[in-house]
Order: C-alpha cells, then structure tokens, then sequence
C-alpha cells in the first residue's frame, strides 16, 4: 500500500509523546552531548521555513548521537519577553502575556508537526514568573560585584508619542509608529559593566569552535586597540597653560609631532567648561544637530566632515605648540576618551577636516622605501619619522616605544589599551519585560529586593500607553511603585526601568539543565553533567550581541563558582538564510506562488499569461514569498519538508526554497518505502552483493553528519537507494538503510523499522558501524598514460603487484597500438592512481 504521511506521522508522533521518548536521561558511564537551538521570539505569524533549518540540523544530529550511545539534551523553549507583544496590548488593549500564550501554542503544534525531538519536561518561557525570578536573581549577583550601575544614557525619543523607541522601531531617523522625527534624550538607565570583561572576552575565543567571521565580528565590536593615552593641557589665548587637560588616545603615539588641531565629541564634558563666549552659540547649535544622529551616521567615512571651533587651544605635549580645539561628530563619546589628537597628514578623516577649515597639515611620517606620498591623501601606512624631535628617523614600531616611554617620563602619557566595547545599557522603558529588583530609598539610595522576595512580578494593568515623560508605562502605577525600602523601612520606589529582551536569553542554556528546580537556577551537579553546549545552532544575526552578552554572564557566574566552564558554547554553526523565487508584474506588483504557473525557468500569471520578473529575495510579507512549513507538511509531509530543508544546499550558506525541487526528495523517500514494503526475504540475493557500498555509505554518512554536510548525506543515501533498486536488497541493506535514513526522516523511519519486523523504536536501535577495509574498493581503475597522453584504462586488483599492472597496462589494446614499434624506456606505477608509460 502506499504511503500515506497524513496519516503516518501523527501516529507516530502520538506513539513518542505516550512513550515519553524523547525524555532526558543521564547515564554517567556514557558521554553526554548537549545541543541547543537559538530559541525563537513566538511571533504571532508563526514558525517559518527558516527557523525549521536549523532546528532540523540539530534534530537530526541528536538523533545520531542518541543512536551512537549518547546522553542527548536536547530541550526548547521561548524567548518570550518582546516589543511586538506590548504594541500589540497598546493598540487592542489585549495583556502581552495572552497573545504571547496564544502564539506560544501555535508555535508548539507546528514544532511537533514537524517530529523534532524536543524534551518537553525541560521548557521554559522567559516570562513565567518562575523563570523572571531566577533572571533577577542573576542580576542581584551582578550588583553585588558592582558590575550593575545606574548612569544617564540617551535613548530615542518620539515626540509625537511621547515615548522612547527601541532601535528596531527607528526608520531612517523617523518612528515607525508615527512617523514624526526622532530625537535623542537623555533619560536614567540602568547598565552593566561588560568592560571589565573585555579581554577575557576577546582571549577566550580561542577556547570555541565558532566559524571565523563570527569570530571576527566579535573580535571587531570589543575592538582592542594597543596604543598611548596622552595629555593634552588647556592654555589661554597667550599660550600660558591652565588647570584644565584633555586626555587623548591615539594608536598612532608616533604621530604626535604632526597634531594640528584636536577634536572633541560634542558630548564631551569638557565642551561646555571651555568654549569661549564668541563660539557658544555655533558650538551648541552644532551640538543639537549631533544628538540626532545615530552613531553610524556620524562615523560614516563617505559623509561630509563637519564641525565647530570652540575657541579653546591645548598645547601639545611633544613640542609645546598651541593647537585649536574642535568639537566634531565624527568623534564618538563612547570610544577611547571622547577626545582625539588630529594629524591630518596621517589619518585620512583629519585630513578631509583639516583641509576643508584649513587647518594646517604637517607630514611626520615618510614611506620606508622613500617613495613620495601620494598627493591629495593622507599617509597611513608605517614609514619612519620626520620633523619628529626625540623619535627623528625611527621606524614606526621603534617610535611608537620611544615616544611613549617619553610621555611617562614626562608624566604628560601613558601606553595603554582602549576597548571599542562599551558597558551594556540594561534597561528599557518598557512594561512588558523583567522588573529590575531594586527598590529607590531617599535614605538608603538603590537597595536591591531580597532574594527571598523574588520574582518582583509585573502588575496586572489594563492600558500599557507610556507615560509621556519617557519613563516605563510602570512609573504611572501608584500602587505597584510603592513600597517599603528593604534596608530601613521607609517609604521607597520600585524601579520602574524594566530589562532587555537580552536578559532571559543571556542564561536559558542552563535553566534547561534544571528546569523544575524551585530552590536554585540549576544544581552544581546537573551543570557539571552538561555543560557546556556542545553544539549551539542559530542565525548569524546574532553573532555579536546575544553571543557576547551571554558569554559576559557566563563568566561572571564562572567567577562567582556557579558553572564550571569558562565558555557557554563549545561549537557554534550558522544556518545560512533560506531564500525564495519571488514574482513581479509589469507594475511592479509582486504575486503569490499560487498565481503563478512555473513554464522551464519562466513565470507566467495565471489569470492574464503575462511573463513575470523572477528574483531569489529574503522571504518577506511584502513580497509575498514567504513559506509556510504548515503548507510544506500538509501537502508532502514533515519527512519531505525536513529531508528538502537539509538538501538544498550547504548547511551554512544561503538557499533558494525551489518548489520543483522539493519533489525529489519526495521521489526518494517512496522509493526508501517501496524498497521496505516490497522486500521478500526469499526473494532477496544469497549473497552480499552491496557489502562494499553499504559500509562506504555508512562511512560517508557518518562523516557527513559529523561535518554537518547534511545535503552530501543525502546525495550518498540516494546513490546507495539507486544500487539497491537495481540490484536488489538483503535485509541487512534495508536495516542499514533505514537506520541511515532515520535521523532525516523519522516518521518513515519508524514505520519502516516496524515493517520489517524490527521491536522498539528506531531512535533506540544502534547506530551502524563500518569496517574500514571493506570501504576500500578490492578492484581499482588506473589511467594509462602514453608519453603524457591518456590512451586507456585498466581494472587491476588493489593489492596487485607493479609487475601485474605493467604487464595488464601494455596489454590493453588502444595503449599496444600507440607503443607498437617504439621502445618502452619507462613505465612508472602510481598506486590506485595512474600508470605512465615513456617511449623512444
């Protein structure tokens, strides 16, 4: 009978979830494999085709590994605290926590329609308030190590609305709620001191398996710079030195005889101590227009240079000399000290500044080699010192030690490091997120809630609109700011800034190690049996700040004695973005798949026949491309939708979702079921006729799904499923082939293993082993070369002599009749390979 998948898998989905299959267990004499899925924000549209990729690799890896004899993890849960929930409540009215809910079932049934292996016992939803309390209890061990403080940041600011937007909620400088211009405005917040962790953050990822450019972003956002910090001292119009300095980091300490002018972030505190009156009002002006740009706008190389004068000179601490003091938004406040030295002869920026303001250029650096600079630029490279004093006619690194050794003799410097990294602002002001546990006291000023007080749990409200004076929708709520001070007992405030949607992500690997524990976050214990994350699978887009904020609360925990390792995630992989064929009219309109009638490599509207533009995009509503797995399920089954996810391409690059293609992999699935329905043991070979080719394919199989090559895999099976069909199986070849086939196609795998007659579930049959010798072919093909020119082949023995294969080669009749009357002077045998004949 065929195989029918809509009636296939719900039974054995239904047969897992009864037999509690896919539970955890913890057996100490094996070894223990822990993957982890980034788990996803349950938007109210869904699963989609992208989250069903990588959630298919880790599958299908678990699968094997439970097979091998592995104690598998392998838990899913929600990160469930986000921005669309709470504009949803402000628009309908409806709680966050109830469409969160709604959408968290939705997202559950299409998993399990799927047949993912998840352990359910082990989920969590980073709003249950069992989870929140641990989050904040997290957050309390960062206060106590004085890496939690509260600073003023600025956010962007509505005006229209009268709130603060996150960064995803800004357009193009506008709010995309309303439209109206965004501007940035200083509000209290609440942040944590990553920086303290900067180089154990950048020298532990030498410990991870993590591909390069992941690497390299993070490396690129803590931004380590070896260079001098120097100082610069206010003098007045006379040049006379005053009390005030300017502290100045530069990685170029050899450039300092070439500072023209210095620049300072219009944010810089220094900026309203020194401009003088004639310059105020351009200075503030220009300062205004700064606050409403993002800071890649401002460091954006390709913009105009743009600045103020403020009237105020520094002198510079090599050679005396008085340089003029700007204020420029291309110096960030947030970088090094906020202040730069400017050498326009050096630094391509300052010289684009200074020859716009005319400012003056001074070369202190020449190419080694002699050659000229190249006119109109600035010379970046290494050279050796000019016009330089102390450091006169030095190469750059040799100068670069001199000149600061003279700096701190002078007390005027330092050598020192500067991180890019700068602390993580943690809160939002938001309701919808975790209650940071502080209460405010007038006496006793920030006191943190008493851990046996915890979850500090959201009030129930009924409107969410915010408060318009930028504060969370929480600091309107009376009855829930109110409280009594921890310390003293006195009146005192609860915070009303909540967390970050970062918060709960940053620590949900290990509460699934413990999830029902009520009396700790995680036992020591459990932490020690699994972790770390042996494989960690999720999008790239999250490859600096998720990565680095959850690597910053596993090192504190380490510090503290709470985990065991230094690192959170030993091996990390990026599934590359599922792409697809969208439609286009003449109008520019775009079209369903379900208007379009596919014609070789051409697309036509249905309703009007007209040719339509096909282009390969990123899946979006707008172009109407998306898809659905619900659909992909519905019409060929889970099997065929996880099998297709897996072949189209290689695991880590981008695909297109091609609906043509995906019939293959249903065409090879019926013919996996076909193989099994149609075996008659009396009828199946006497002998072995695919021993070879069986341990070659369990080899290569084994080693693919170990590289995470799942689409060569596949290709291999469905060579193997080729020489079956025409040769016939034994039963050992089906056995095999359907414990190969399992971890892609688990339903089918099930139900195959029941056919022939096997006890159990596939999932806890052992995986198929190889023996090496039999994966080497007994006969080999040599090429036959006549004087540097293919003339034939030959069929030799493996282990065949070199007089054998001499003497098969000369015979094989295309090479005698090239070597017919000429001497042979050499024949060279390259085993397995070739044989090279030379004649006179």
């Amino acid at each position: 009978m065929p195989y029918e998948h809509r009636i296939v898998e719900p039974k054995w989905q239904a047969r897992w979830r009864a037999s509690r299959l896919h539970r955890t267990t913890f057996d100490a004499k094996r070894p223990k494999y822990y993957a982890l899925d980034m788990f996803p924000y349950p938007s109210g549209s869904g699963l989609h085709v992208g989250h069903c990729e990588g959630y298919t690799a880790t599958d299908i890896i678990t699968r094997w590994k439970r097979m091998q004899g592995f104690n598998v993890l392998h838990p899913m849960g929600w990160d469930a605290f986000g921005l669309p929930a709470e504009n949803y409540a402000i628009r309908t009215g409806i709680h966050p926590r109830i469409t969160t809910e709604k959408a968290i079932a939705n997202f559950r049934r299409q998993i399990d329609s799927v047949g993912f292996a998840y352990d359910w016992e082990r989920e969590v939803n980073t709003t249950d308030p069992a989870y929140v309390k641990w989050t904040q209890w997290i957050f309390l061990q960062l206060w106590k190590q004085g890496l939690a403080y509260e600073g003023t940041v600025p956010i962007n600011w509505c005006p229209s609305c009268k709130t603060g937007l996150a960064n995803e909620e800004v357009s193009q400088g506008k709010c995309e709620r309303c439209g109206a211009a965004v501007e940035r405005k200083d509000m209290r917040q609440w942040l944590l001191r990553i920086t303290r962790y900067a180089e154990r953050l950048l020298e532990d990822l030498a410990l991870v398996d993590w591909p390069e450019s992941t690497l390299a972003m993070q490396r690129n956002w803590i931004g380590r710079s070896e260079g001098a910090e120097a100082v610069f001292r206010l003098v007045d119009r006379e040049g006379w030195p005053g009390t005030e300095e300017i502290k100045a980091f530069t990685t170029r300490p050899d450039t300092l005889y070439g500072a023209t002018y210095m620049v300072l972030s219009p944010e810089h505190p220094l900026v309203e101590r020194i401009t003088t009156p004639e310059q105020r009002e351009v200075v503030r002006a220009y300062q205004a227009a700064a606050r409403n740009k993002s800071d890649l706008e401002r460091t954006d190389l390709a913009k105009e240079k743009t600045g103020a004068f403020t009237g105020a000179y520094a002198q510079n601490p090599v050679n005396g000399e008085k340089t003029p003091v700007w204020i420029a938004d291309y110096v960030l406040a947030t970088y090094g000290t906020g202040a730069i030295m400017a050498v326009p002869a050096h630094d391509q920026r300052d010289y684009e500044f200074a020859t716009k303001f005319g400012l003056p250029i001074k070369e202190v650096v020449r190419p080694a080699d002699g050659r000229p600079p190249e006119p109109g630029k600035a010379f970046c490279d290494d050279g050796v010192n000019v016009n330089s004093g102390v450091i006169d006619g030095l190469p750059t690194p040799e100068a670069k030690k001199k000149i600061c050794a003279f700096l701190e003799s002078k007390n005027l410097g330092r050598a020192t490091v500067s991180y890019r990294l700068r602390d993580w602002v943690f809160s939002r002001q938001r309701y919808w997120g975790e209650p940071i546990p502080i209460v405010h006291c007038r006496n006793c000023g920030a006191v943190p809630v008493p851990e046996a007080e915890l979850p500090v749990r959201l009030p129930e409200v009924e409107r969410y609109e915010p408060t318009g004076t930028g504060e969370s929708p929480l600091a309107g709520i009376a009855a829930w700011v109110e409280t009594r001070c921890p310390t003293c007992g006195g009146p005192g405030r609860r915070e009303t800034n909540t967390m970050p949607q970062w918060a709960g992500s940053c620590w949900y690997y290990l509460r699934y190690l413990d999830a029902k524990n009520d009396r700790a976050a995680w036992s020591p214990e459990v932490e020690k049996q699994w972790q770390p994350v042996d494989l960690y699978v999720g999008g790239a887009e999250h490859a600096v700040l998720h990565l680095l904020y959850a690597r910053f609360w596993h090192k504190v925990l380490f510090d503290l004695g709470h985990v065991s390792t230094p690192e959170p995630f030993k091996k990390l992989r990026h599934q590359g973005t599922v792409l697809a064929f969208s439609y286009q009219d003449g109008m520019g309109r775009y079209h369903e798949p379900g208007e379009v009638e596919l014609r070789g490599d051409d697309a036509f509207l249905k309703a009007t026949g007209e040719k339509l533009k096909v282009s390969v995009e990123k899946m979006a509503k707008s172009m109407l491309n998306g898809i659905n797995p619900d659909d992909v399920v519905a019409q060929y089954g889970a099997d065929v939708l996880r099998l297709y996810e897996m072949f189209m391409g290689e695991f880590e690059l981008p695909k297109p979702w091609d609906p043509r293609a995906i019939e293959g992999c249903a065409r090879f699935l019926k013919r996996v079921w076909r193989l099994v329905e149609e075996f008659d043991a009396a009828k199946a070979p006497a002998e072995d006729p695919h021993l070879r080719l069986r341990h070659k394919t369990i080899k290569k199989v084994t080693g693919d799904l170990d590289r995470m090559a799942f689409n060569t895999a596949i290709a291999a099976m469905m060579e193997y499923v080729n020489e079956l069909v025409g040769k016939g199986a034994t039963r050992e070849d089906l056995l095999t082939l359907v414990k190969l086939v399992g971890p892609f196609a688990p339903h089918l795998g099930d139900e195959a293993w029941e056919k022939l007659g096997e006890k159990g579930f596939l999932l806890q049959a052992d995986w198929p082993t190889f023996d090496a010798a039999l994966t080497v072919d007994a006969v080999v093909r040599l090429a036959i070369q006549v004087d540097g020119k293919v003339r034939g082949s030959v069929k030799v023995a493996r282990d065949a002599s070199e007089d054998e294969v001499r003497k098969q080669a000369l015979a094989v009749p295309n090479v005698a009749k090239h070597i017919e009357g000429k001497t042979v002077r050499k024949v060279i045998v390259v085993p397995g390979r070739i044989v090279n004949i030379v004649v006179g």
